[in-house]
């Protein structure tokens, strides 16, 4: 399991452990709130029964996107900390493709910082997945928006605060 709070990991993620790296080494009760995401495989999309899906990274690019993401959520919401862990490789529907915490003094902060993470995460973290199902595959865009467009930037914003 990584030890870094930002990372892409091919290991099953241990929700407990993005937690505990979003609280850090912080005394007891300094976080009123910890909001976690869990992104799992889906069973059935656009009406096909998923065998499973592939997760690709360009990991460099991918983990700069990932720091990016925490500097934002630290200018927005100072007080929150952040993890993040991404899986790649092969996952089977029900199993946790991301786990983002964020660890906060308030519930508010958390949540808004948790859900602008997951929104930054599909718009700007450079990973691919090929879905394969029952008589096929194919390939989901990822990563459309470029990490200093502004205006993908506010409408993730929006998405967690509006």
């Amino acid at each position: 399991m990584p030890t870094t709070p930002l990372s892409l990991t091919v290991s099953p993620i241990e929700t407990a452990e993005v937690v505990r790296l979003a609280e850090g080494e912080s005394p007891d009760g300094q976080f009123g709130a910890v909001a976690t995401f869990i992104g799992t495989v889906r069973r059935e999309h656009l009406g096909r029964q998923v065998a499973y899906l592939e997760y690709e990274a360009y990991e460099p690019l991918a983990e700069k996107a990932l720091g990016l993401i925490a500097g934002e959520v630290a200018g927005q919401w100072p007080a929150v900390r952040l993890a993040i862990q991404h899986r790649t490789g092969r996952l089977a529907p029900g199993e946790a493709s991301i786990v983002i915490a964020a660890a906060s003094p308030h519930r508010a902060e958390a949540f808004q910082a948790c859900r602008y993470a997951i929104e930054r995460v599909k718009q700007i973290v450079p990973i691919w997945k090929r879905e394969v199902f029952a008589g096929g595959e194919a390939w989901v865009e990822g990563a459309p928006a470029d990490p200093s467009d502004e205006g993908a930037r506010q409408a993730a914003y929006r998405s967690a605060c509006g």
